[in-house]
């Protein structure tokens, strides 16, 4: 098997419950031709104590310690400039979750299925549930675009989080800073960026855990329906780069639909303000901003399909005591 060089890199700010646990993963490789990057944000926790431990039990690793404390972008963005001029695969840990065993082995052997492969994903293990698990089997390889066309047209999302994926080091290092800074899912739009140009690996097993405890990166986030407003930017910013100008537009119509539909169910759950913060924010960085008449026009027509379906209203009442958010599925076209 291949010994190609790969940069494994853990940026990390206050993660003391977990940090350990993250670098044992990936010291517990059975792939071993790594090195392994550890950046400490200003933790004031005793996370850097922690990382100075491992660093004298080996010697694949380097711990880099800043001296300003930066924002969650800036920071993995200095992280990865700090990967290897020779290795050829990088790949992301962030410090609150793990990879199993086979992670690094079985991901660059994706990587080795052709040189125009720019992006590998694999099964991921979101707290207890698998996810991924809808990428054609036993598909391993498939052209970019044709990758971000079933993404935007079925929502077949297969990036996870960067803990998920592993990016060709060329690509992590030009051009610079690797992720964008202002926009509301980096690591999303980054892999739908990658594929315009390079082909998509998969590796159809469980290759990396993230945890979902209060105190994960992703919880902030996690009941102001993310997935839906990330949809629609990706739509918005992106359709008009994989699809013909008429289907392009017949895609963003229908995400916008389907994402207004999602935010008037939200706003009968009586959201807190927080959560429309997020979505302004999140609208943003489109250029958009939230429309309230849409809104209003879709809680009309929720109100209105209650009164006619008492027996559903019934159990949507039960989710909603409950505080289970609607389930979401994207647009069809």
């Amino acid at each position: 098997m291949s010994r190609a060089l790969v940069s494994v890199v853990t940026p990390f700010h206050n993660a003391a419950p977990y940090l350990a646990h993250c670098i044992e993963s990936v010291l517990n490789q059975s792939f071993t031709s790594f090195e392994y990057i550890l950046v400490d944000n200003c933790s004031t926790d005793g996370s850097g104590d922690i990382a100075t431990a491992y660093v004298a039990r080996d010697p694949r690793i380097r711990l880099i310690r800043r001296s300003q404390l930066l924002s969650q972008v800036q920071n993995y963005n200095a992280a990865l400039a700090e990967i290897s001029e020779s290795s050829q695969y990088c790949k992301i840990v962030q410090a609150d979750d793990a990879i199993f065993p086979d992670c690094l082995s079985l991901m660059v052997q994706a990587f080795e299925q052709s040189e125009k492969i720019g992006l590998v994903s694999a099964y991921d293990l979101k707290g207890n549930t698998v996810r991924g698990s809808a990428f054609p089997f036993p598909t391993t390889h498939l052209p970019g675009r044709e990758m971000a066309r079933l993404y935007l047209r079925i929502g077949l999302f297969v990036f996870g989080s960067p803990t998920t994926v592993m990016y060709r080091s060329s690509i992590v290092r030009s051009p610079r800073p690797f992720f964008e800074e202002g926009r509301l899912h980096e690591d999303t739009e980054k892999c739908v960026q990658i594929l315009r140009d390079w082909d998509f690996g998969f590796v159809h097993q469980v290759l990396s855990f993230l945890r979902t405890s209060d105190e994960s990166i992703s919880s902030a986030v996690r009941n102001f329906q993310p997935e839906v407003l990330d949809g629609y930017i990706i739509a918005s910013r992106y359709a008009s780069e994989f699809f013909d100008p008429a289907e392009a537009a017949a895609l963003k119509k229908n995400y916008r639909q389907w994402y207004y539909r999602v935010l008037s169910r939200e706003a009968l759950r009586l959201q807190e303000p927080a959560f429309w913060k997020y979505h302004r924010e999140g609208l943003k960085t489109i250029g958009e901003t939230l429309d309230s008449y849409s809104i209003a026009k879709g809680v009309c027509r929720e109100l209105l399909w209650m009164a006619m379906n008492p027996g559903a209203t019934v159990v949507r009442a039960v989710r909603f005591l409950s505080g289970k958010p609607h389930k979401t599925v994207p647009p069809a076209n």
